[in-house]
């Protein structure tokens, strides 16, 4: 397993590999489309935030416990939460999900975005290929937190100027890249 990048970092922006129970999906689960890890092993990381940090955390509907749970044993406190409307109706049990939440939680002294830089907390976007998350919340942290330093976990797409950690992370000279086990 590749070491995380060295922090530390001012923001940290996750989507964990969370494993479901997918008895019963004619679909195989997530696990037909990417590697996924037990909670423990995910609590357990190492997260190089500062001591002053904001964490972005990518959860399901079917995670909220375990997202509280990771968020307090990466040393975070919960804030806030948004929203991601998928615009089209995905797979459930009680309700077919067409959306996905986004945990905001800080650790330190923290002071919430410029109010210029706050935005609703509906992000509605297509959803794209599984697993991808919309690009509209990548430039909305760039945007409210212009000059930290940035840390993508579990990334898959990258972006520029964004250290990344992630075994589906892109070959690119503009980032640091890493991997899971």
């Amino acid at each position: 397993m590749n070491d995380l990048p060295t922090g530390p970092f001012d923001v940290i922006y996750a989507d964990p590999p969370w494993q479901y129970r997918d008895d019963g999906n004619p679909n195989g689960g997530v696990a037909q489309h990417y590697d996924t890890m037990p909670i423990d092993d995910i609590k357990a990381l190492d997260v190089p935030a500062a001591d002053d940090a904001i964490l972005y955390l990518w959860g399901t509907v079917t995670h909220v416990p375990e997202a509280v749970d990771l968020i307090r044993a990466w040393g975070f406190e919960h804030k806030s939460q948004a929203v991601w409307d998928k615009q089209s109706v995905g797979v459930g049990y009680w309700f077919r999900g067409q959306h996905e939440l986004l945990y905001v939680a800080t650790r330190g002294d923290v002071s919430p975005p410029e109010e210029h830089a706050r935005r609703s907390s509906v992000f509605t976007s297509p959803r794209g290929e599984h697993s991808a998350k919309p690009e509209a919340v990548r430039t909305h942290i760039e945007q409210a937190h212009p000059d930290a330093r940035k840390l993508e976990l579990f990334a898959r797409d990258g972006k520029v100027g964004w250290d990344l950690w992630g075994d589906e992370s892109p070959d690119s000279k503009q980032a640091t890249l890493g991997g899971l086990p």
